[in-house]
């Protein structure tokens, strides 16, 4: 079976010898060495000024909106993973779906200000396979409207716009560090900003609110990273160059086969913006062309991935708005397979196979 990814496993005996040192200690959460070295290694590593490693890639969504005071109408994309959205109505707010621009696939920023009322607080949008939102174009509405800015920066490890990191765009940016993505602690996530302030907010929400062991500054839920997810995110920094420069490998093959194929459409990439080689969309012409290739590719034991699909402003719990950009893309867009240790012949025999269905 050729999967749409494939986990990244580092030696047994490198992670081992990492998760030996929290056996010693007897530690393995609570914030002990692991995460902590972990955190550095990632500010250094990323060019970020503050860092706070969470438990999995949804809480920093949650825990943003909480700390900046976010209530009412936040504004966001519908072309995003579930998590975007679930968190905006999790903390009680409702999200506001604004279309998406049909090349970058992010939010359409020019349609951003016509969607905002006295009810709106934030814009939530997403950086989309790492391929990031007009930033400034944001900034300048936000600042125009006295609006917070968060960035799902879920896909975006690695990063950079303009030569500086991507999380420190918006007021905060958070990102995943799932087992699927290019740099994972199993489960695992992050959450970014360059306000001091705002960090010592979003540590204290992030550890139950405490203010040492008996008094608190605030509500706070627990999403504390493990010694064992540390451990693993440890294990795995060391290898991304080597995870990315075979990703590429990859991209260039695909982008090669597919640049000229009439029938098939590659997101545009923002200009200045440094890739990560985390995903690789394809947009057919129709859904119908959508589902004869991955029946196909199915029926080689290939498996592709309809992502995102559906678009969010058709999920049960939000008030359906009409965003024909972003439930066409939505329809016709399929991610596929793109994983460190992919062959050559794996990938010829992916490209054929598509070729072929046309």
């Amino acid at each position: 079976m050729i999967p749409v990814t494939k986990t990244f496993l580092p030696p047994q005996s490198e992670y081992q010898a990492i998760l030996n040192r929290a056996w010693e200690k007897g530690w393995i959460t609570n914030r002990g060495e692991l995460v902590i070295e972990l955190e550095q290694k990632l500010k250094s590593r990323l060019s970020v000024s503050n860092i706070v490693a969470m438990t999995n890639g949804t809480l920093p969504l949650q825990i943003a909106i909480k700390a900046l005071n976010i209530i009412g109408d936040v504004i966001t994309t519908p072309f995003s993973y579930v998590a975007t959205t679930s968190s905006i109505v999790w903390e009680g707010c409702n999200p506001i779906f604004v279309d998406i621009n049909p090349d970058f696939l992010t939010i359409d920023e020019t349609k951003i200000e016509a969607a905002i009322t006295e009810n709106t607080s934030a814009i939530l949008a997403t950086h989309v396979f790492g391929n990031p939102c007009n930033i400034e174009a944001i900034s300048a509405i936000a600042t125009k409207y006295n609006l917070k800015v968060i960035y799902d920066a879920a896909h975006c490890f690695d990063v950079e716009y303009k030569n500086n990191s991507i999380f420190n765009f918006g007021d905060i940016s958070t990102c995943s560090f799932h087992a699927t993505k290019l740099f994972h602690t199993g489960e695992g996530g992050a959450i970014f900003t360059n306000d001091k302030i705002l960090l010592d907010k979003l540590f204290y929400h992030h550890n139950f609110g405490h203010k040492g062991h008996e008094e608190f500054y605030g509500l706070g839920i627990n999403a504390k990273m493990s010694e064992l997810q540390a451990a693993m995110g440890l294990a795995v920094l060391p290898y991304i160059d080597r995870i990315k420069a075979e990703r590429e490998i990859v991209v260039l093959k695909y982008t090669k086969a597919f640049q000229t194929t009439p029938s098939i459409q590659l997101p545009r990439w923002r200009s200045h913006t440094s890739k990560n080689f985390s995903y690789f969309p394809v947009i057919f012409e129709n859904e119908e062309i959508l589902i004869k290739v991955n029946s196909s590719l199915e029926n080689h034991n290939i498996f592709a991935r309809r992502y995102f699909y559906p678009s969010l402003n058709k999920v049960p719990y939000v008030h359906s708005v009409n965003t024909p950009v972003a439930e066409s893309v939505s329809q016709r867009i399929l991610c596929l397979p793109l994983y460190y240790g992919m062959s050559e012949t794996t990938v010829k025999e992916i490209i054929d196979i598509i070729l072929e269905a046309l």
